[in-house]
């Protein structure tokens, strides 16, 4: 699907940028393998590591909708993973949040929509269901434009689509970095928000090869969420440093105890499939049908019972200390 093919990924030098790259290249063989991101630096170590025929190193920030629409010319397919993610940064900074999670997603359609780009797959997160800190509320608002802006297309060919999944092992910022250092420092003890706190739990490769498998499956409108397993953050923590205290410290603001992918309120517009469900569009697109209980590979879901939420506290499957700790050689 993707060779001979011009792939683009906003906010390409995170760790998802990173994945995705090498996963295409060893592949597939694409046209042109762009990334887009406004740190020089990022992008200067990146080119150290990926430095093929078919790289392009674009400087540019979502929020400049001039420099989108430059960089999205003569491209095929789009992945946005450019946002402020951090969610206390973004309490403490929500007008940056907005510019960049909403505006810039905005930004990301137009270009898309002007450059007749074919798909584009937007990264959503768990705190978009159901939002309690502004982070999640800005990608809860990036969802539903990446959603409706199958319908700003009319007769053009770009469709849109989103994939939400939960918290990445090992990903920049996050906690499983975060208890390593604590450790390789000599700390006594490692700090617990909450003695029942869960989270969903995904590798970077598995968020890769689930945003790819979806470009062949999407019709457009979609808001896809892979099955996946959840994680107790005292387990996390045993897994990690197991002769250690554990300390609670309190959840920090705009933090959720648990977290949720598919809300119980969207129980009515939620397909299950086997390893994965979909949420439907709430608004009817104008010409067009489209039959979401079977995708474009042809595989078949049903929708799930009224009331059904999918919840990291609820699932039916949480990791052993065992299985995180080989979670974390395989990721």
């Amino acid at each position: 699907m993707f060779d001979n093919k011009s792939i683009l990924i906003t906010g390409g030098t995170g760790s998802f940028g990173h994945k995705y790259t090498k996963t295409i290249l060893e592949r597939y063989k694409p046209k042109r393998l762009i990334i887009l991101s406004r740190d020089e630096l990022k992008q200067y170590e990146m080119q150290q590591k990926f430095n093929v025929p078919c790289m392009r190193y674009f400087l540019g920030d979502v929020r400049d909708g001039d420099r989108m629409e430059q960089a999205f010319r003569d491209v095929d397919y789009v992945i946005h993973a450019a946002a402020i993610k951090q969610v206390p940064a973004a309490e403490y900074n929500p007008m940056e949040c907005i510019k960049t999670n909403i505006y810039g997603a905005e930004n990301v359609i137009k270009a898309a929509i002007s450059n007749k780009v074919t798909r584009v797959i937007a990264l959503s997160t768990d705190k978009a269901a159901n939002p309690i800190n502004l982070y999640g509320a800005t990608k809860l608002a990036s969802d539903k434009l990446f959603v409706a802006a199958n319908n700003m297309v009319g007769e053009g060919k770009t469709r849109f689509s989103v994939v939400r999944y939960g918290n990445v092992v090992g990903s920049r910022g996050s906690v499983v970095p975060f208890f390593k250092s604590l450790i390789e420092s000599g700390a006594a003890s490692l700090p617990i928000t909450h003695e029942e706190m869960t989270r969903f739990w995904i590798t970077l490769q598995d968020g890769v090869d689930f945003v790819l498998k979806n470009f062949s499956r999407m019709q457009g409108g979609e808001i896809f969420v892979p099955k996946i397993p959840s994680v107790r953050i005292t387990e996390l923590a045993s897994a990690y440093g197991p002769s250690l205290k554990q300390e609670i410290i309190g959840i920090r603001p705009g933090e959720k105890l648990h977290e949720i992918m598919c809300p119980r309120d969207d129980s009515h517009h939620t397909i299950e499939f086997d390893d994965h469900y979909v949420i439907t569009p709430s608004i009817t697109f104008f010409g067009k049908e489209h039959n979401y209980h079977t995708n474009l590979l042809g595989e078949v879901g049903n929708l799930v019972e009224m009331g059904f939420e999918y919840n990291s506290g609820n699932n039916g499957h949480f990791l052993t200390q065992a299985e995180i700790t080989a979670m974390d050689k395989n990721a």
